[in-house]
């Protein structure tokens, strides 16, 4: 059975960062793209960033410039190093497939960005 667990969120003020990680567990690792998601309060999730197993990222706009997902195939995690973040930002962060048929959602991580 597929797990996944994020953490690494928190509460930080405007501009600052934040790492995020995502260790995945009952899954051959290397051999799936993967994503990150996020949920603000009374919004759909929505997808904020992609990587593939060669490596190969994409961005949504709204992180363009400011996050970048890397992945570590050996620790079977990946993380979302998160920069000059903005209150907009505020969501839990979820980690899972970038396309259908997804794996169950792990409980995320409160990502708050305030002053």
């Amino acid at each position: 059975q597929v797990q996944l667990v994020e953490s690494g969120g928190g509460e930080v003020q405007p501009g600052g960062s934040l790492r995020l990680s995502c260790a995945a567990s009952g899954i051959i690792f290397n051999a799936y793209n993967m994503a990150w998601y996020r949920q603000a309060p009374g919004k759909q999730r929505e997808l904020v960033a992609t990587i593939t197993t060669f490596g190969s990222t994409n961005y949504a706009d709204s992180g363009k410039g400011r996050y970048t997902i890397p992945r570590d195939n050996a620790k079977n995690t990946v993380y979302l190093q998160m920069n000059s973040l903005k209150p907009e930002d505020t969501a839990v962060y979820y980690c899972n497939r970038p396309i259908s048929p997804r794996w169950g959602w792990g409980q995320g991580t409160q990502v708050t960005v305030s002053s």
